[in-house]
């Protein structure tokens, strides 16, 4: 190849580099990354009577409808948090177990929208103790008892008891929302998980 030629093309490659790398920060810096996925292309209302439709969480004033988090239809993924333009709306990953059903269901919301404050930004203030309510397509609504207030990393936070169980018969309730970057070294994004049981 002439000098030339080799030259454009470094040339080439430089501005491209300008171009990409500042984007790809911006990516990684701002927000909390929950996997990258264009989850605008997999929520949607209940799809059966059984399946969530909105939570309350009465001592935080939360009342929220929810959104159906299914898979990532380019990436086959699954999605793990709302848009940013649904942050005041909280979401069920519907491949979780179903409120209310054996297993455990998790709901995620954020806890900062930007301009505005996420349906999740005062989740860390609960306590053991605290009522969370489910309300299904059919009306019925299930009452659960917060268990436990944790901070935990990615893997561990989606780690349900249907992926992995231990109480078969447990029907379990788990609200998560992003607690921000770990500040230890290579541990990623760090949440805040809120364990709840269904109420006997």
């Amino acid at each position: 190849m002439a000098p030339s030629h080799r030259s454009a093309l470094a040339r080439t490659a430089l501005v491209l580099a300008a171009l990409v790398l500042p984007v790809a920060l911006l990516t990684g810096l701002t927000g909390c990354s929950w996997g990258g996925i264009d989850n605008s292309k997999a929520i949607g209302t209940p799809a059966s009577p059984d399946e969530p439709q909105r939570v309350r969480i009465p001592s935080l004033g939360v009342d929220s409808p929810l959104i159906r988090l299914g898979t990532d239809h380019d990436t086959g993924r699954p999605v793990r948090q709302p848009p940013k333009d649904h942050s005041d709306t909280a979401g069920w990953c519907t491949g979780s177990a179903l409120p209310g059903r054996p297993g455990t269901a998790v709901l995620v919301g954020h806890r900062d929208g930007g301009e505005a404050n996420g349906v999740f930004r005062e989740l860390g203030t609960l306590r053991e103790g605290a009522a969370v309510e489910v309300e299904r397509g059919d009306g019925k609504v299930l009452r659960f008892t917060v268990t436990a207030v944790r901070t935990l990393d990615g893997d561990a936070a989606f780690a349900t008891r249907k992926e992995h169980p231990t109480a078969p018969a447990e029907r379990a309730l788990r609200l998560i929302a992003c607690a921000g970057d770990d500040p230890g070294e290579g541990s990623g994004h760090r949440f805040l998980v809120v364990d709840t049981l269904l109420r006997s």
